[in-house]
């Protein structure tokens, strides 16, 4: 996302977009990819919802995520593209209101990858993590990425939530 400042992020975490919703897909290679035709889709104020539920010390992939909201809604699988933004939107509004903090660090992209889009980037993801007890690691020589070290051991079960 660009110009982030300039941009309403709390607005855009209640712009439901007519979602949730399930939608029927038809593309073949789609349904063998993600083992299914419905498709769902949550608005952002779910995925902050869902966000602000890991405690500290624990984790959350938006892949998990994704299929916590599959498996609550009846889909094959939820929406990934919008999956993606709307945990950024929850972040970005978190970073924006001067309380009432949702721990977006706490949410990792798969493999338990840091999200270099969250506000100010891998280093204030990796420190924030750091703060709560998990090593950080980087992996590759020109396409550097940053991971957190054994994430599944520390991943929260939102199947009891």
């Amino acid at each position: 996302m660009s110009n982030e400042d300039k941009k309403d992020f709390n607005a855009m975490l209640l712009d439901d977009k007519d979602m949730p919703k399930i939608q029927t897909i038809t593309d073949e290679k789609s349904i063998e990819k993600y083992g299914g035709d419905r498709m769902y889709f949550a608005p952002p104020i779910d995925y902050d919802k869902v966000m602000r539920l890991v405690p500290f010390g624990k984790l959350l992939t938006i892949g998990t995520i994704r299929d916590y909201f599959a498996k609550k809604s009846g889909a094959d699988f939820t929406e990934p593209i919008t999956a993606g933004i709307f945990v950024s939107i929850a972040a970005w509004a978190s970073f924006q209101r001067k309380n009432d903090q949702t721990p977006y660090w706490r949410t990792l992209k798969a493999n338990g990858e840091l999200n270099p889009k969250y506000p100010g980037g891998i280093e204030a993801q990796k420190k924030m993590l750091e703060k709560e007890g998990h090593v950080v690691v980087q992996k590759g020589r020109t396409n550097i990425k940053y991971y957190v070290k054994d994430y599944e051991k520390a991943l929260f079960a939102l199947k009891n939530v």
